[in-house]
């Protein structure tokens, strides 16, 4: 069983609060899956918008968390940790289904699970779960690129 604390997947990620969704890596798979967890509190910045007198988490940040579990997959699959002039950026999605509401205190379990990869686009099936209850269900598309140098001017 391989598993990434917080401090591992600061390496693979460039995300930072309170962006950063992922909070724990369980197990992981090179090419194969992965399953990591986001803890749901009410301190989270969009509660205090999203909505305030019933807390729920917007499904674009379920998205999104499933989103870095696959980019995580991504890197650890091809054994690479991000740098400064790379990032991978999220290009597709289809299917997307919610299933039930995600509220704080909720344990948002992802699995993610690559479909295939070819000529640098990845795809994955990828879904959330609490408490044994399908949250949220969608297959990604991830692609990693080079950032551009900026012109320097003369």
């Amino acid at each position: 069983m391989k598993s990434l604390d917080i401090n591992q997947i600061k390496q693979y990620l460039p995300h930072r609060y309170p962006l950063l969704l992922v909070d724990r890596v369980l197990d992981w798979e090179s090419g194969k899956r992965i399953t990591a967890i986001k803890n749901v509190t009410i301190n989270e910045e969009f509660f205090n918008g999203h909505f305030p007198h019933k807390p729920v988490m917007p499904g674009v940040l379920m998205i999104e968390a499933l989103a870095q579990s696959a980019a995580l997959l991504a890197f650890l699959s091809i054994g690479q940790k991000p740098d400064d002039n790379a990032v991978v950026y999220f290009v597709g999605i289809d299917g997307a289904r919610f299933k039930r509401p995600v509220e704080p205190g909720d344990q948002l379990r992802m699995e993610v699970e690559i479909l295939r990869q070819s000529r640098g686009i990845w795809k994955f099936q990828a879904k959330a779960m609490v408490d044994e209850q399908l949250a949220v269900e969608a297959e990604l598309m991830c692609t990693m690129r080079s950032i551009a140098e900026p012109a320097t001017a003369e």
